[in-house]
């Protein structure tokens, strides 16, 4: 059989023991770690001749069972170590396996033990990264998530290290131990956790702290590990963000977190006063809030409350991810980890939604887990709808509704071309090379959108209570994909089992044609479905939320239709003739609607349906109508309709601060397959539409920049949204190039107070024809080179530029000394924003040349970045074929720089891309002729055995 992956569903049996307990001691010097193990199992339900732990590129000094005689082999090549009993085990048996190893850290390879940014003068910061299989890196284990134990983790390490963590709670401060080195031990007995989330650190930082009390009284410490010197006011700040997403679990989530909403507000509101009666030293008012507090929470049920005595957040300068759960040690990047100054409003956002996303994970993720890599899922998109709903709580939540629609359909990076793309899997794979190929927008968008329909379909109410029956069924344990649903069915009442085969195990979308017809007669209105799906696809099951509205925006009715197959009918009886209707209200399923609606009742919905979302999508289907008629023409200008349209609802203030200023983001996108991935030609309508718009309402779009120019500073969800719309306009008025417009983006960009308005203007002017380009790029190249946070946002902007010379300039920023390629934000802002820089990467000469030679050099490196670059290759056969037959030489290079056996995923991952355009790799065969790569050989299979070794 060929295998396109490296893992299979049958690979993860059931562990033979029961994982009880690890007891860990770890002796960490700057080049390597010895740790001693000691591990308690117990027997299953049958016989053990031989145990198997997972043990990846590491010494093993000595290793041994204390009970049972038992040969011990080493099979360095399949990373196991192996006890081979002189008797077989009986169900029941209890023993210890104990073991001797030294682990090596690495500056680029991401798992495991690493080096992290490290302060000048201090020994080395190192950190682990255990998911998935980053344990196996460290110590000898049953690297499996059904391993879950308790831990007792004791660090010796040198004294000069300001913190020397692991999970659980210190059980006494840290003692000397000779030559400058100390010793701390942790206690981690009240969570059994995976070995994914093991944690371990010893590094320089300054830790800040505050106290979190519940509103029953209940008090833990929430702490903040950032770089040293970092700003008090800043880090407080981070905390109390922090702090509110704690907060908001333990009142907003639950069983019953739909009921007693303005009790529960009201308690929202006391907690926050009683903490700043507490700072002042108020001792009377905080009695009295105390007291309050504490007779008001006994009204309400509820949500996750933390049990631990110190939640730690730990700032991680190099990784793979944005942030990680770590049963109480929670590390997240450190670009993100705290509201900095050179942090966009974007990557604020960002910041708010990993702190409660990974607080989250101690209950769903941590306390209860999956049962394998193809369940992360299953982790996550609870996760992520939990923090959805709390990212709607702060900034609103049609706000936060459209920002998740951004991530669906945006042709740079969503969802849905990830989803379409050759290389696609489902949310549950049917393999895997590597678990981080799991870490996608397929697992944290499209999964959590599934959990939405489920939610739509069986009411928010049952939906909450279902959720707690499952996290408390299954506390401290297992759960499949099965359980979840077993949970959810019995509260809904009904099963979810066929939904969600269909949506876990499929590729791709369905795509709604919509139909409708009033009869004036009867006073009906017919609703006609057809569910297209991809060939050979099943239809999906998914809750489809369509009204019918008058002229003025008011519903005349609405319902909520479960589409099941492929053709439906939905019938309104009694019913005005409708103005619009209103489909997929609220973007009530994953997928795309394709109506019948006219371009007047389009903009009619744009300008009135009340459900915003709504609005949005119907200022999107006349965007690209508009986009697909300057492609089609190249002497057309955009509709009088349209540029007025786009003016007037910038112009809605209203609308704007609900919405913000993405609710007008105009993608460089069709849905005609002829121009669908014809890069250049979108960006070159994009940019003509818009110049068609700032051309007609030039005066007006001057104006209200100006107005919201003396909008306020600051971080509030208000601030933001006026930014947003104040560099909207400017982004608008760039595409005019003229010298009075070059002037006002000069202007922001020198008088800029926050981050965001500088990188806005900075790149609308590498866009332009200004004289004066170069001096801008090398004022903002000083400015960023001394601050990380900035020096990825800088990185990130040039790789995004389209003019001429862009390709100089991003050579020019990789050139910097500032530019270091083992760090994976330098990475991920260089090279992975300049791989979705399609009319550049992509259908350029010179831009692939680069992208082959960046991609090559970085697979060796970071496997994780170079895949998340390969996902601009997954529309390779829909691509014209003067540009297919170069890009398939560009993956071939790749392919031949990847080591099948060390970079799997890269391999594999650009194998599976070829065979999913079989007419550009037919090009490129008939222009040069077959390549090995391109036959459809077999997997090598299992590796050949090697002489085990006996220790």
């Amino acid at each position: 059989m060929t295998r396109l992956f490296t893992y299979y569903p049958e690979d993860f049996g059931e562990l033979p023991v029961d994982v009880i307990h690890m007891d860990l001691t770890f002796s960490v010097r700057d080049d390597h770690t010895e740790v001693a193990s000691r591990m308690q199992v117990r027997v299953k339900d049958a016989p053990v001749s031989s145990l198997d732990l997972n043990a990846r590129s590491l010494e093993v000094l000595a290793a041994q069972c204390e009970e049972y005689p038992a040969a011990i082999r080493y099979d360095r090549k399949n990373h196991r170590l192996s006890f081979i009993f002189d008797a077989p085990l009986l169900p029941g048996t209890e023993l210890h396996l104990a073991a001797r190893t030294r682990c090596r850290p690495s500056s680029h390879i991401l798992e495991g033990l690493y080096y992290d940014e490290t302060p000048g003068g201090a020994p080395p910061t190192q950190i682990t990264q255990c998911q998935q299989w980053g344990f196996q890196r460290i110590v000898p284990c049953f690297d499996d998530m059904t391993a879950k134990c308790t831990y007792t983790t004791t660090i010796i390490a040198d004294g000069r290290y300001t913190n020397i963590i692991s999970n659980g709670d210190a059980l006494s401060r840290r003692k000397p131990c000779g030559n400058g080195r100390v010793a701390i031990t942790y206690d981690n007995t009240t969570t059994p956790m995976a070995p994914y989330l093991f944690f371990l650190g010893v590094g320089t930082y300054a830790t800040f702290s505050r106290p979190f009390e519940y509103p029953d009284g209940r008090t833990f410490t929430l702490e903040l590990l950032v770089p040293p010197g970092s700003d008090e006011e800043i880090a407080r700040q981070a905390l109390e963000v922090l702090a509110d997403g704690v907060l908001w679990v333990y009142l907003f989530t639950g069983p019953e977190r739909y009921q007693d909403i303005p009790l529960r507000q009201k308690l929202w509101d006391l907690c926050h006063e009683r903490d700043q009666a507490r700072d002042a030293g108020d001792v009377e008012r905080l009695a009295a809030l105390r007291a309050a507090l504490a007779e008001g929470v006994q009204a309400i049920v509820p949500g996750y409350a933390y049990t631990g005595t110190v939640y730690r957040e730990i700032g991680m300068q190099n990784s793979d991810y944005g942030g990680m759960e770590n049963v109480g040690n929670t590390t997240i990047t450190t670009n993100r980890i705290m509201p900095f100054p050179a942090m966009t409003d974007h990557a604020y956002e960002y910041m708010v939604r990993v702190k409660v996303h990974e607080y989250y994970h101690n209950l769903n993720g941590s306390e209860v887990t999956g049962k394998s890599p193809f369940e992360l899922w299953l982790n996550e998109a609870v996760t992520v709808h939990i923090e959805n709903a709390h990212f709607g709580f702060l900034f609103g939540d049609d706000y936060a509704r459209i920002q998740t629609v951004i991530d669906l359909i945006s042709p740079e990076g969503g969802t849905f071309a990830l989803d379409a793309g050759a290389a696609a899997m489902p949310i549950e794979p049917d393999g895997f090379n590597d678990p981080n190929e799991l870490i996608t927008g397929v697992t944290y968008v499209k999964a959590p959108e599934f959990v939405r329909m489920i939610e739509t379909l069986m009411g928010k109410e049952a939906f909450a209570r279902s959720l707690d029956r499952y996290h408390r069924r299954f506390a401290h344990a297992n759960a499949s994909r099965q359980d979840w649903l077993d949970a959810i069915g019995e509260v809904a009442g009904r099963r979810f089992d066929d939904m969600a085969r269909v949506w876990l195990k499929q590729t791709g979308f369905p795509v709604v044609r919509m139909t409708h017809r009033y009869d004036p007669d009867a006073r009906t209105c017919r609703i006609a479905l057809e569910q297209e799906t991809p060939a050979g696809a099943e239809p999906w099951t998914f809750p489809f939320v369509v009204a019918l509205v008058d002229r003025e925006g008011r519903d005349r009715a609405e319902t909520t239709h479960l589409v099941t197959g492929r053709h439906e009918e939905i019938l309104f009886e009694d019913v005005d003739a409708p103005a619009f209707v209103a489909a997929n209200r609220g973007y009530s399923f994953y997928g795309r609607v394709v109506d019948d609606a006219t371009p007047d009742e389009r903009h009619l919905r744009a300008r009135h349906d009340a459900d915003l979302v709504g609005r949005f999508c119907a200022f999107q289907s006349l965007a690209g109508a508009e986009m697909l008629r300057l492609l089609e023409d190249p002497g057309a200008v955009p509709s009088p309709a349209f540029c007025d349209l786009y003016y007037d609802l910038i112009a809605d203030r209203s609308l704007m601060s609900a919405a913000g200023g993405q609710f007008l983001t105009v993608f460089e996108s069709v849905e005609e397959p002829r121009f669908a991935h014809r890069y250049t030609l979108l960006h070159t309508a994009r940019r003509r539409l818009l110049q068609g718009i700032a051309g007609r309402h030039q005066d007006g779009l001057v104006d209200l920049y100006r107005s919201y120019a003396a909008a306020p500073a600051g971080r509030s969800p208000a601030a933001i949204k006026e930014r947003q719309v104040k560099n909207l306009i400017l982004q608008t008025l760039a595409p005019l190039d003229t010298p009075p417009v070059h002037a006002l983006i000069r202007e922001q960009f020198e008088t800029a107070a926050n981050a965001t308005d500088r990188l806005v203007a900075f790149s609308a002017y590498m866009d332009s024809s200004a004289p004066d380009r170069d001096e801008v790029f090398d004022l903002f190249r000083v400015r960023s080179e001394g601050d990380l946070v900035s020096w990825e946002t800088f990185l990130a902007a040039v790789a995004g530029i389209r003019a001429p010379d862009s390709l100089s300039l991003i050579q020019k920023a990789a050139a910097s000394p500032s530019f270091r390629i083992e760090q994976s934000n330098d990475q991920r802002a260089l090279f992975g924003r300049f791989a979705r820089n399609r009319p550049l990467s992509l259908e350029t000469a010179e831009g692939r040349e680069y992208l082959g030679e960046a991609l090559s050099g970085l697979a060796v490196i970071n496997e994780y970045n170079t895949v998340g670059a390969l996902e601009v290759f997954g529309a390779l056969d829909q691509m014209g074929e003067d540009d297919q037959v170069p890009l398939v030489a560009v993956l071939l290079r790749i392919m031949r720089a990847a080591d099948p056996q060390e970079q799997p995923s890269v391999y594999n991952t650009a194998r599976r891309l070829l065979h999913g355009a079989p007419h550009a790799v037919a090009a490129y065969i008939r222009s040069f002729g077959p390549a090995p790569e391109l036959a459809d050989l077999p997997h090598p299979g299992p590796v050949e055995d090697i002489a085990n070794e006996q220790i």
